[in-house]
């Protein structure tokens, strides 16, 4: 089992402090947030690719190469690359690189992109959204595995047996992420690559027979039971206690996901459902550690996963309760969840 933080590196206005970071201030505290992670005792730290105003990281790759310069053990990931409107090559390159900085804790996960912003930024056609993705995520994975690669296809310029430099030390590993479509979970296992669900809404119960899709399939492509790697990525936020928990993440909660449900078509965010969020089988994981124990147990009862990805930075608020929300998971959560699946 393995637990890590993902972030898209949010800088809004701070509704609890009543301010807004320079990008140059937020991103020095993303670097001790990383630090933080390691030294606590968490195996991933992973950076999302966007490319709005209210985030930062439409570079995970350089950003991950500073943290694997301050870092000695954690895994160093995107979360995700949107491989459909990158180039695959560079994307091995890049990540390869930080690889060798790194010492070996590269990794890349991929998805089509649930913000589409990067599709008309770098000339990409929305009608082409899952064909782009297929052939690219061919191309990657050829990279990744041989030195020298031929390639064609229709949404790039062919490959004729060219050297990919520089090369990992060993191939990379490369998860696939979805959001819950059959479609890309069945490419996952068809592929055999390591699958990361995101469970940021709802009831987790409903995406059980995701997982349970998944590993049925994956197995039946041939890859042995003992080798399925899956993760749970969900929105985590924790203080000392549940009431702290709940009044410092509400404010940039309801302002993040009342403006995406504008732009999704989804209602305001109601306090009301951030509450119900937070109840016992919600998918919002904001509380006191003992909380947030039982509902990681609740949620390995249902999908079995073998890592867990918080997303504690969904907006923006203090860094010394970011800073306090990692310690808490690394120290408290973690080691009793490691305790109680031994058990």
């Amino acid at each position: 089992m393995e637990f890590g933080l993902y972030t898209f590196v949010e800088n809004m206005y701070d509704e609890v402090a009543g301010n807004k970071l320079s990008p140059q201030q937020r991103m020095q505290d993303l670097l001790e947030e990383a630090e933080l992670a390691e030294q606590v005792g968490l195996d991933v730290f992973a950076i999302g690719e966007h490319h709005r105003e209210e985030y930062l990281a439409s570079a995970p790759g350089i950003i991950l190469a500073a943290i694997a310069a301050r870092t000695n053990k954690i895994k160093l990931s995107s979360a995700v690359t949107v491989l459909s409107s990158d180039d695959p090559v560079r994307v091995y390159q890049q990540y390869a690189t930080i690889d060798l900085l790194s010492k070996g804790r590269a990794e890349i996960m991929v998805g089509r992109g649930s913000f589409i912003e990067s599709y008309p930024l770098f000339g990409y056609d929305l009608v082409n959204y899952d064909k782009l993705f297929a052939e690219k995520l061919d191309l990657l994975m050829l990279a990744n595995e041989n030195e020298t690669v031929e390639w064609k296809g229709t949404t790039r310029a062919p490959i004729n047996n060219l050297g990919v430099y520089p090369r990992a030390e060993k191939p990379l590993p490369i998860w696939i992420a979805v959001g819950g479509t059959p479609q890309s979970i069945m490419r996952a296992a068809y592929l055999k690559l390591p699958l990361a669900l995101a469970i940021i809404g709802g009831e987790p119960h409903r995406f059980a027979p995701f997982m349970k899709m998944y590993k049925e399939e994956v197995v039946k492509a041939g890859l042995p039971k003992d080798q399925i790697q899956t993760s749970v990525n969900t929105h985590v936020f924790i203080g000392e206690s549940a009431e702290h928990a709940a009044e410092v993440f509400w404010p940039s909660y309801k302002k993040q996901m009342t403006q995406l449900g504008h732009e999704r078509g989804w209602l305001p965010m109601e306090k009301e459902q951030y509450d119900y969020l937070r109840s016992p089988k919600g998918a919002l994981m904001v509380g006191d550690p003992q909380m947030v124990i039982d509902k990681i147990l609740y949620e390995y009862e249902l999908f079995g996963f073998t890592r867990f990805m918080a997303q504690m930075s969904v907006g923006s608020f203090p860094h010394k309760e970011m800073l306090k929300s990692i310690e808490l998971f690394g120290t408290k959560v973690v080691p009793a969840v490691k305790k109680a699946l031994g058990k």
